[in-house]
């Protein structure tokens, strides 16, 4: 029996469907995207947000702005840090509403 392509394809579709509903982007400026987990307080047990630009990935912690794991450009993280420094109730909003599973908001980007 063979199977349509549609029937194949399904589960990839699925996964990327779960992926993008898992990690919604709550903010993109001058190329760098923000994005938040649902769910995602296990592995690094504080609030953080993912960033991603060009080929480069990081966790970045709420309350301070550390880079917490991969690697950003210097004058990326810096934008990325003054982000957080000005929306920092609002992002702890998100992640309060994130890894209780509820919908987050997004956040105004840097201007």
């Amino acid at each position: 029996m063979q199977l349509a392509r549609s029937q194949i394809d399904a589960p990839d579709a699925l996964q990327s469907e779960r992926n993008t509903l898992s990690m919604p982007v709550i903010s993109m400026f001058y190329g760098v995207i923000i994005l938040m987990y649902y769910f995602d307080n296990r592995k690094h047990h504080q609030p953080h947000i993912h960033v991603q630009y060009s080929d480069e990935e990081a966790v970045i912690s709420i309350p301070d702005g550390d880079l917490m794991e991969g690697s950003l450009r210097r004058a990326k993280l810096k934008l990325v840090q003054a982000w957080i420094e000005i929306h920092r109730d609002e992002l702890m909003a998100d992640w309060e509403l994130a890894v209780n599973g509820q919908q987050v908001f997004n956040i105004d980007p840097l201007k």
